[in-house]
């Protein structure tokens, strides 16, 4: 493994570990990936994070082929196929964060009940519709509910956040999180008042240059 490479999957470790120290994932749950020189590093198959090291990060190309004797995550083509799709984004993270799936378990979006929905990049966060883990048609779902945004749901499942590096992926994760919690205990009050599309460009307008991951996308 070369010195960068070596770098790149010390911080997949420390991605993972982060997310299951926040409670974002649990057991065998989630997965993590970060593009490198010769495609992406991902997390294993089936392997607890307190199992986990540097060196059981498996190599993949873009090919979808995964380096010999390594077995990488069941989730590795929607990673593939965003890194592919998306040349801004450079990791992937995905996770079963309580709040967050039990909306996907609804098949409910997050509106914009809360400016800080700006952080996936829009005006809402997206719920894919439910497809079998693993499959091609998950990733389909994903990359169409991922279009203009940094993060989606994916329906009975989890979420995917997306970052130009492993720092923000993780830290978009948590934010979404945070507002899928807020929004599942305002819903216990009724119905949340929806930020308008005007009052969601100024918030744009305010974030711009605030932080990179505020800047928002195309709708």
């Amino acid at each position: 493994m070369l010195q960068t490479d070596t770098h790149l999957a010390t911080e997949l470790l420390q991605t993972a570990q982060q997310l299951q120290q926040a409670g974002l994932n649990k057991g065998t749950s989630g997965n993590v990936s970060v593009r490198n020189a010769t495609g992406f590093l991902i997390t294993p198959s089936g392997v607890p994070v307190d199992a986990l090291s540097a060196t059981t990060m498996v190599q993949m190309g873009l090919d979808g082929i995964a380096e010999t004797d390594k077995k990488p995550s069941s989730e590795w083509r929607f990673h593939r196929d965003i890194l592919q799709q998306r040349p801004e984004v450079n990791a992937v993270v995905h996770t079963h964060s309580m709040f967050a799936t039990t909306l996907a378990c609804s098949h409910r979006e997050i509106p914009a009940f809360h400016y800080m929905i700006a952080v996936a990049g829009g005006a809402n966060i997206r719920c894919a519709p439910y497809a079998l883990f693993g499959s091609q048609a998950l990733s389909d779902a994903a990359i169409e509910a991922l279009k203009a945004r940094k993060a989606c749901l994916l329906a009975n499942h989890g979420v995917i956040a997306l970052g130009k590096d492993l720092a923000e992926a993780l830290s978009i994760a948590i934010e979404v999180e945070n507002l899928a919690e807020q929004y599942w205990r305002a819903l216990q009050l009724g119905t949340p008042y929806i930020l308008s599309e005007v009052e969601m460009q100024a918030v744009f307008a305010q974030f711009k240059g605030y932080s990179s991951w505020a800047d928002p996308l195309e709708t």
